[in-house]
């Protein structure tokens, strides 16, 4: 038999401290660059959670974050969790109402936050249930007059924290250490708790290296938000394996995004596809030295293969594709060539690259229709059940786990198809596949097809209620600057016509100034769809 250690996230910090201490977390703040090493890093986490100790955070007790991707934020991933509570990162893009509810819903004891949050809490701190102390995270050396109180200065309670603090370690790898909750598109936001476990066990695979590879020779920048399924989880890995971290911080344009990479050499990046259509826009533009990058991460919705050949083809920067959720920690599908599969031609890999991958070790899948399980055949369309050491088997207090978790599985409403190689790709979200006579219409496969021609920027397709048919396509396109008032609707019809049967292109094509989106860049279809409601009913 083997030894019984749990694993806890304490640990991947601890031994960041021990063998690392020289290497950097380089954090952009409202103030500029700040460079910490992990040792400092690890000091003022100890001293922060000493902090947390005294103001009164206790073993279970939940702590919420509003912040951005900075050090200070990094410091909490493990502070918090270092005294055996629950790190609970709030997504602030949100709207104030499901913030309010999902304070409430958690019972965040106390809350961490960035300055420029401040007026957000202010407007809402009378609906705040359970919440005892704020704490605000700002570069400024006084506190700012405000009506929330007790109020802490982070800097403050940090410096006077204790630097040999020792993490609690009479801990379950199973307890709780984070906590996350979904952004929405219906309905309030659905709670997902992580374990220690989970988390570390994901840190893991995130340094395989058919995963993200990620090294401690690695200069890794997330750009997915650490409010968003704890940014994939690159904080935890990153720090445990020891590699050089760059924090983009507040309201960072794709300009920012440029410089950083630039100036830090960074060599690995990660982010949704938006994030990386503003990036490519911006390279075209400017001039940049994007050499060291040896890997874009990008998940969250399906890229285009157009921004995977740019990427590819003219900056030579390899573009991996995933996919995840809030459920799933996230990584659980990743798009790398088999061997073998390097001879193919530059097309054919393109194809393969497009689509979201093979199942990462630990976790398992399968593809279930209408008639069970369905052919391995690229063709057959059914929807993906996951199950795996970090994939949740509930939702927090919430009576729609029912609808989602069942027999052991998590139902993940996202429709794909498998090839006979296990290669998934997402056709839909089985809420926005669009049934024509009886027949499914991927509307991803329009939405990448028409992103693919190099005037239009975002392609979004929605379906639209069909008197004989039942429903039908839409497509809204917003176009690059440079081809406004040039590109027609026709010809993009043209451009479509040879990769689709003729039922399958859109009813109509309304050129937008800019589509709707959620709080972590995906289509809000939804909000398009009552955006163009009138102009649809007249579609026939």
């Amino acid at each position: 038999m083997m030894m019984n250690v749990p694993l806890l996230v304490s640990s991947m910090l601890e031994r960041a401290e021990r063998y690392f201490p020289k290497k950097t977390v380089v954090s952009r703040t409202s103030n500029g660059i700040v460079t910490h090493t992990y040792k400092e890093i690890g000091e003022r986490t100890r001293r922060l959670s000493s902090a947390l100790d005294k103001i009164g955070v206790s073993k279970g007790d939940r702590v919420g974050t509003l912040a951005w991707n900075h050090h200070r934020h990094l410091e909490a991933y493990f502070g918090i969790p270092g005294i055996g509570a629950v790190l609970h990162t709030i997504n602030i893009r949100l709207s104030p109402a499901h913030i309010v509810y999902i304070i409430n819903h958690a019972e965040d004891k106390v809350l961490l936050f960035d300055e420029d949050l401040l007026p957000l809490l202010e407007k809402v701190k009378e609906q705040l249930k359970t919440v005892e102390a704020f704490v605000i995270m700002t570069d400024k050396d006084e506190l700012p007059e405000t009506n929330l109180e007790p109020l802490y200065h982070y800097e403050k309670i940090v410096n006077e924290g204790n630097p040999t603090f020792q993490f609690k370690k009479d801990l379950d790898e199973n307890d709780p250490v984070g906590m996350c909750y979904t952004s929405a598109t219906t309905g309030n936001p659905k709670g997902v708790v992580y374990s220690n476990r989970g988390v570390v066990l994901h840190s893991m695979a995130l340094g395989l290296a058919d995963g993200s590879g990620l090294t401690e020779s690695d200069i890794a920048m997330p750009v997915v938000p650490m409010f968003h399924v704890n940014a994939w989880g690159l904080p935890f890995a990153a720090v445990w394996f020891g590699t050089t971290l760059v924090m983009p911080g507040p309201y960072f344009t794709p300009k920012v995004l440029a410089e950083l990479i630039d100036s830090e050499k960074v060599t690995m990046t990660a982010g949704v596809p938006t994030i990386w259509l503003g990036l490519l826009n911006e390279l075209e533009q400017g001039s940049y030295d994007t050499s060291s990058l040896t890997r874009i991460l990008c998940g969250g919705s399906a890229a285009p293969k157009g921004l995977i050949k740019a990427f590819e083809s003219k900056y030579k920067i390899p573009f991996i594709h995933a996919y995840g959720m809030t459920e799933t920690t996230p990584l659980v599908v990743l798009s790398r060539l088999k061997s073998y599969q390097n001879n193919l031609s530059e097309e054919e890999k393109l194809e393969i690259r497009s689509k979201q991958g093979s199942i990462v070790p630990l976790v398992e899948m399968k593809v279930v229709g209408a008639n069970g399980e369905v052919a391995n055949d690229g063709k057959e369309m059914g929807e993906l059940l996951l199950r795996g050491n970090w994939i949740a088997d509930e939702y927090y207090k919430d009576e729609r786990t029912n609808e989602a978790f069942r027999d052991g599985w998590l139902h993940t409403g996202d429709v794909v198809t498998v090839d006979e190689e296990g290669i998934v790709k997402i056709v839909d979200r089985t809420k926005d596949l669009i049934k024509s006579g009886g027949e499914w219409i991927s509307s991803v496969d329009i939405e990448n097809a028409l992103m693919a021609h190099e005037a239009v920027f975002e392609a979004a397709v929605i379906a639209v209620p069909h008197e004989r048919w039942q429903e039908r396509p839409v497509a809204c396109v917003v176009l690059k600057d440079a081809a406004k008032d040039q590109i027609t609707k026709d010809e993009l019809y043209e451009f479509l016509k040879p990769q689709f049967a003729k039922w399958w292109l859109p009813d109509d094509i309304i050129f937008m100034d800019e589509i709707p989106k959620t709080s972590v860049g995906k289509f809000l279809k939804r909000a398009l769809r009552d955006q163009l409601k009138d102009h649809l009913s007249q579609v026939k």
